[in-house]
């Protein structure tokens, strides 16, 4: 692999540099005839120094004169293609996890690749160049789950090496197709490696994870992506691993990734992740440096602007050679030939795939499928199902049972349409039921993000026109960057600040002419800010409050004075200040704010006094009148839980909150505000089901106990709603999986940044020992399944050798259903510091009421009963007795059998 790299490098070092090239000439690289090799070096050898860095940016600018168009790699489709206008919403990773369905991922990814295609063939024929329309998606995200209190687990398939394993290469090759020549996009494994919170520490955390654990736990999966499913770029995390930046790692990039996987595709950097080197690593001293250090360690795409701006100058000062960079670029290229990016339509069988399949019928069913194979019973006391012809009145409460949040997770596209679980359970019992509904409290305490704030009426506030006449609203002066600098590139009257710009339709769509899109055809959908000034005048004399919500920056000042700041991304949160005011006077008022990306919101609100005096009862409890619904239905669904507005990504405006921390959570425990409204509605009489919907592991504080039954719903997608009324109703049968532990508390837990997978009790099922919630791998049905005549081929056995096993598995219960079968082995007596148990194997299986089916894995030896030597750098196995563990959770082991492996 060494000597393949030194040649490729001196062969792109040596490749003449052409800087002026009549455009009309025909050049190797678009010879269709030639391979994608010698056409990438072609390209490569026509561009000067100044092309070839512009390449190694997210967004590569056009080469008119080599006939290249612009393109962006940054794309999404976690769970769906993601900001790109209307797509099919899957329900969150972590949910598809939860069905324990390879087969059923590989379908997934296939609609999702099919509508990725799809859109940007229609994108690029209406010349629409921008993010999000492109062939390369920074998709899955296979960091493991290894604490429930990072906020980003949700976007993962869980704590599991083997299951994420699974889950991810059935994506991968979902996404990338299975043409001999071309594939279909390029899938990202991230974030490699070592990677999984605390979310406010990424930029500046150094892990150091033993080499059992960093072997055994962190890069598993991303063998199984990179070597087996062939994943053809993976990103590199924001972290230092043992003190080099992930995104530069000599170990990372250059040992494991090129040398010994033998990885010949492209590396990105997540977002930032080269400035950090020296902003905030401070690993070198100067961007330039930084640079370098990026390309030269293995990263060849910086999602930023660090190479783009500074690797000129790195050159220059002899940091590094134009050849280091020509091999990154090579290598980028060679992606796009791979993707017929640089041939006829006609050629390529994925380009022709019509723009109708996008959230078309068939797949908004296929959302609905896997939303149903995701959903986990946690608990049931007998009163699941729910007999529709004995209902009268269901209570419905909750602050998820009609929250579209909830449906969607994170980085997720916009569905035509959004089942929640309050419209779900009203379809599904028509009109025969009486469905009451309540919200009954805020999510948590306090929960001002979903709160009904005042916006500032035009009549409070006034500016100037070019006339020098005082009209009603504010001056906004509109620039086409994130900072206020420069002139304005538009300037208008805004009668309030009241507004959501969405990003997600194309440029030359009839919103945007119209100014819908972003707030005017003179400023783009994102990277953009606003600078409102004038006047504000008051009703009565008191206390206000005052905030800007936003998605993104805000600030807000009152006569000079500061009142709001939020000036970073993903603000959510309204920053509020008080400040007395009085009636008659007026006070200079100055609004800022900027859009990053995605939908673009920004409302200037206010709390007066009288409505400061109307709202002072605790919302945190639940009503007498909801109460009194619970009390005289036939049954209670509480839907509760989070959702990703509240775990997610380096969240701002989350670290003032009780229980959470900028996208984190510092407890698992459910919010107050619905433990106390559960007992409330537990002392009315009325039977109570918990309908959970999050991204992680809750606990219940002892409720658990009181509940008459738990479904575990995720964030379920676009369908969610029609999913969890088809389990409550008895019209599916669940059978997903818990894929991560359910903890009892919060205290269970070690310190958040030590990622030793022994440390305290030990993080995740394979190290955990105390007792669980609910364990890894816990899911009930309707039916009961019976395991009988678990058998192996041999109990002697040589680390060189396959077993077999197999397994009888009978559906004893009255209903159809699904069973998934898991084995785990534990090495019974370990000298060499084991975990307590790994699965090994699964399998989902259908069952009707009486049948019995025959299950079989096969277990190689040197891989599934393997430990890392840390003194010798290599896999092994230890010898002596090893015990095969069958059953329905990690917990639920209905059959065992020892066998014994050799020296």
């Amino acid at each position: 692999m060494k000597n393949y790299l030194a040649t490729l490098l001196i062969t792109l070092i040596t490749l003449p540099v052409c800087s002026q090239v009549a455009s009309n000439q025909t050049h190797k690289f678009m010879d269709v005839n030639l391979d994608f090799e010698t056409r990438a070096k072609d390209l490569v050898s026509l561009m000067n120094l100044d092309e070839k860095i512009a390449q190694l940016g997210d967004h590569a600018p056009a080469v008119p004169r080599l006939g290249v168009p612009e393109y962006n790699w940054w794309n999404e489709c976690l769970h769906g293609v993601a900001r790109s206008g209307v797509s099919t919403m899957f329900p969150q990773a972590i949910g598809m996890a939860a069905s324990f369905d390879p087969a059923m991922m590989k379908k997934v990814a296939d609609v999702i690749s099919d509508e990725a295609r799809a859109k940007h063939h229609d994108a690029v024929r209406k010349g629409n160049f921008d993010r999000y329309y492109g062939l390369t998606f920074w998709s899955p995200n296979i960091n493991i789950f290894r604490d429930p209190r990072w906020g980003r687990g949700h976007e993962t398939y869980g704590e599991d090496p083997y299951l994420t394993g699974q889950m991810g290469m059935q994506f991968v090759k979902g996404l990338q197709g299975d043409d001999p020549k071309y594939m279909k996009l390029v899938a990202t494994p991230k974030h490699f490696a070592v990677h999984n919170g605390p979310e406010p520490d990424r930029h500046v955390f150094n892990v150091t994870p033993n080499s059992r654990d960093l072997w055994e736990t962190y890069l598993p999966a991303f063998e199984n992506l990179i070597v087996d499913a062939k994943a053809y770029s993976i990103m590199g995390a924001y972290n230092r691993v043992d003190g080099e930046s992930a995104c530069a790692s000599w170990l990372l990039l250059e040992d494991i990734l090129r040398n010994k996987w033998k990885f010949q595709g492209y590396v990105v950097s997540d977002c930032g992740a080269i400035r950090d080197i020296h902003a905030f690593h401070k690993i070198v001293n100067t961007p330039e440096e930084a640079a370098a250090i990026g390309v030269r360690k293995g990263c060849d795409l910086n999602c930023g602007s660090v190479y783009q701006n500074h690797l000129k100058k790195a050159v220059e000062m002899g940091l590094i050679d134009e050849g280091e960079i020509d091999l990154s670029l090579y290598r980028l290229v060679l992606a796009k030939m791979k993707l017929g990016m640089f041939d006829p339509a006609e050629t390529v069988p994925y380009a022709n795939i019509p723009i109708e399949v996008n959230d078309s019928k068939s797949h908004n069913e296929m959302a609905l499928v896997m939303a149903q194979k995701s959903m986990t019973l946690l608990k049931n006391d007998g009163i699941l199902p729910l007999n529709k012809n004995k209902l009268k009145r269901i209570a419905l409460v909750g602050p998820n049972a009609d929250n579209i949040k909830a449906l969607r997770g994170n980085y997720f596209g916009k569905a035509s349409h959004l089942v929640t679980v309050k419209e779900g359970i009203e379809n599904a019992v028509g009109k025969d039921v009486e469905v009451t509904y309540s919200q009954g409290v805020p999510m948590v305490i306090p929960d001002i993000t979903n709160k009904d704030f005042p916006i500032i009426e035009a009549k409070y506030l006034s500016t100037v026109d070019e006339n020098g006449e005082t009209i009603e609203g504010l001056t906004g002066h509109y620039f086409n960057n994130m900072k206020l600098e420069g002139e304005a590139d538009f300037i208008r009257v805004d009668s309030q600040i009241k507004f959501k710009w969405p990003s997600e339709t194309s440029p030359t769509s009839t919103e945007v002419a119209q100014g819908i899109i972003s707030p005017d055809k003179a400023i783009r959908n994102d990277a953009f800010s606003v600078s409102w000034t004038g006047k504000l005048q008051v009703p009565l004399t008191g206390t206000y409050k005052l905030s800007v919500a936003s998605d993104d920056g805000c600030r807000l000042w009152v006569d000079g004075k500061k009142i709001a700041d939020g000036w970073t991304n993903q603000s959510l949160t309204p920053y509020f200040g008080e400040i007395q005011l009085k009636k008659g006077q007026s006070y200079d008022i100055k609004v800022d704010y900027y859009e990053n990306t995605g939908d673009g919101e920004v409302n200037l609100i206010w709390e007066t006094p009288e409505y400061i005096a109307r709202n002072t009862i605790d919302p945190t409890l639940i009503s007498k009148e909801t109460l009194s619904e619970v009390k005289n239905a036939d049954v209670a669904i509480f839907v509760g839980g989070l959702d990703a507005s509240w775990e997610g990504e380096e969240m701002r405006g989350r670290d003032n909150i009780e229980g959470f921390n900028r996208g984190d959570r510092t407890k698992i425990e459910l919010p107050q505000t619905q433990l106390r409204a559960l007992k409330a509605m537990k002392d009315t009489g009325t039977p109570v089901i918990f309908v959970l919907m999050s991204g992680s592991a809750i606990s219940f504080d002892g409720l658990e106990d009181e509940l008459d039954a738990i479904l575990m719903a995720w964030y379920p997608g676009q369908r969610g709603g029609d999913a969890v009324a088809d389990v409550l109703l008895g019209n599916y049968n669940p059978a997903g999986r818990l894929p991560v532990t359910f903890y009892s508390s919060t205290d269970e837990l070690a310190g958040f940044k030590d990622y030793n997978m022994r440390a305290g009790k030990g993080f995740t099922y394979r190290y955990y020992t105390g007792e669980p919630l609910y364990p890894f791998g816990h899911g009930l049905s309707y039916s009961h399944f019976e395991y009988t005549k678990l058998s192996t081929d041999k109990t002697k056995l040589k680390s060189t050798d396959k077993l077999s096993v197999s397994v009888n598995v009978k559906n004893t219960g009255k209903f159809d259903g699904e069973e998934v079968v898991q084995l785990y082995v534990k090495d019974v007596k370990s000298d060499t510091w084991m975990p307590v148990k790994q699965m090994r194997k699964f399998e989902r299986i259908a069952l009707k009421k009486g049948e019995t089916k025959t299950v079989r894995f096969t277990l190689d030896i040197k891989e599934d009963f393997r430990y890392f030597d840390a003194m010798y750098r290599e896999y092994k196995v230890e010898p002596g007795e090893f015990e095969i563990q069958v059953g329905a959770s990690s917990k639920d082991i209905r059959l065992k059998e020892i066998v014994t492996v050799k020296e």
